[in-house]
């Protein structure tokens, strides 16, 4: 699972192994749209399918203010994604695609979501819902589209959906909210080295989490560099 987020041989990731949909959180300039860009290159450059393609769904200005570094030797590839660019705070628009994601002749093998959270705007969502909690509903009502979405899209094929949030604290904080439709967090934290780690983490229905490997990488150069995968024994 970590290997997909980094420069991996042929055959070292298996999308169709994984959970259809997933989370990675972190803190702010821990490297998580390079990561998700890695991803995208490597789910659509592992699949059989040479039509397949990646949907990377960003913020135009996000992306142009802090755009993402690949690992070097992924450097040049740009034909396996395309991207779809959705103003700041316009939850709406993402709503919209999903709803229409079931009217597609072919489905892309994996639609990344970056930022996820910082689509919903606070003061927005509260005036839309007449709540206090509208961000939580809008959130909610959001992530139930997207689930039906990619259930639909796997009858016919692997089709995974990776969303981003970032956490300022151990945890992303609508965590109570992802873990209804995900079963699997990646979470990024520094060390003491400078480096940062990407940990897996698994959530059953109870709620409890195991952890089972951790990647260390780093930005160096302008490239997304793995520094190693470790297995853990973790469990809370």
């Amino acid at each position: 699972m970590l290997e997909s987020f980094f420069f991996t041989k042929q055959g070292d990731f298996h999308p169709q192994e994984a959970d259809p949909i997933t989370l990675l959180s972190g803190p702010p300039s821990s490297g998580k749209t390079s990561l998700l860009f890695q991803f995208a290159v490597n789910s659509a450059s592992q699949c059989s399918n040479v039509n397949s393609k990646v949907l990377f769904i960003c913020s135009r200005r996000r992306l142009e203010t802090k755009p993402p570094y690949l690992a070097q030797a992924y450097i040049r590839l740009s034909t396996y994604y395309y991207i779809l660019y959705i103003n700041d705070d316009d939850d709406e628009g993402i709503k919209k695609y999903f709803a229409a994601f079931h009217l597609k002749d072919t489905f892309p093998i994996a639609v990344v979501v970056d930022d996820f959270g910082d689509f919903f705007h606070e003061r927005s969502c509260q005036e839309r819902y007449g709540n206090p909690r509208g961000r939580d509903l809008a959130m909610v009502r959001t992530l139930a589209l997207c689930h039906n979405a990619i259930i639909f899209a796997n009858k016919t094929g692997p089709c995974r959906l990776l969303l981003s949030d970032t956490h300022n604290g151990d945890s992303p904080r609508s965590l109570f909210i992802y873990k209804r439709w995900i079963r699997t967090i990646f979470t990024v934290k520094g060390d003491d080295s400078g480096s940062l780690c990407l940990k897996y983490n698994k959530y059953s229905e109870s709620g409890s989490s195991k952890g089972t490997k951790t990647a260390k990488y780093s930005i160096a150069f302008q490239y997304l560099l793995l520094e190693g995968i470790t297995e853990v024994d973790d469990e809370q």
